[in-house]
């Protein structure tokens, strides 16, 4: 090996050699990555279906969140693209094919952007498992997506604050009442959190996709109970599945 490699030079060797062996593909499309790309080709990446929500105060997502919760003034949702197509699989390759590297570099985007947008928090909250899902899966997809975003926000982050005190039926097949009436009351805050109710005045909920607001309306409820009206609860997530 040429030994005036820059440490720049050397980690697109190795990439280049990588992927003789192991090609990598485009998450999205199935073409094999040149050196430079990283989990989409250059064509899909330019082509991710961007929200910009976190530019607009009132959104559609931020509409249908604000309608599902009870709160003194209107909350802040954001998500970094929409849920359709070919994307879909970012997500999926998260939450089913534990793809670990593709979570992280999403979340790292979208907190980037929300850093920028002016979103603050003082807390970051993960949408919790119950813990039979979790034991089964081995992780919990919005756990890693929050860590990211805390990091960008530079806010404290918060794995373990909401339990998900009873197992909920799968949402995917469930109109928008069902998945309502599927969650509420299915999430609480731990002692430890409640304890501390009085020193928060902001706190941004994580989720991997946004569909009706339900499970982060129900989160959101248990948080309201635990710290009261004044507390400011956002909402942010890697996908929203629809207008």
């Amino acid at each position: 090996m040429d030994p005036r490699l820059t440490g720049l030079d050397l980690k697109t060797f190795l990439l280049s050699a990588s992927d003789l062996l192991m090609p990598r593909v485009c998450i999205c499309c199935g073409r094999q990555l040149l050196a430079g790309e990283r989990h989409l080709c250059s064509t899909c990446l330019a082509d991710l279906p961007l929200t910009h929500y976190e530019n607009m105060v009132h959104n559609p997502m931020a509409d249908k969140f604000n309608a599902a919760v009870e709160a003194t003034g209107y909350e802040r949702a954001a998500a970094l693209f929409y849920y359709s197509g070919d994307y879909k699989k970012i997500t999926q390759a998260l939450k089913y094919n534990r793809n670990f590297g593709v979570g992280r570099f999403f979340a790292r985007m979208l907190g980037e952007r929300l850093a920028a947008a002016g979103f603050k928090a003082d807390l970051v909250c993960p949408v919790p498992l119950h813990w039979a899902r979790r034991f089964r899966r081995g992780y919990n997809q919005a756990e890693i997506i929050g860590r990211e975003v805390a990091r960008a926000l530079g806010a404290g982050y918060a794995t373990a604050l909401l339990r998900r005190c009873r197992r909920t039926e799968s949402q995917t097949a469930l109109s928008a009442e069902e998945r309502a009436r599927n969650t509420a009351g299915a999430f609480a805050v731990r002692g430890w959190g409640v304890r501390k109710a009085g020193t928060l005045e902001s706190i941004l909920l994580i989720d991997d996709v946004f569909t009706t607001g339900a499970t982060v309306a129900a989160c959101a409820a248990a948080l309201r109970a635990a710290y009261g009206p004044q507390v400011r609860i956002s909402v942010a997530t890697l996908a929203f599945a629809g207008e």
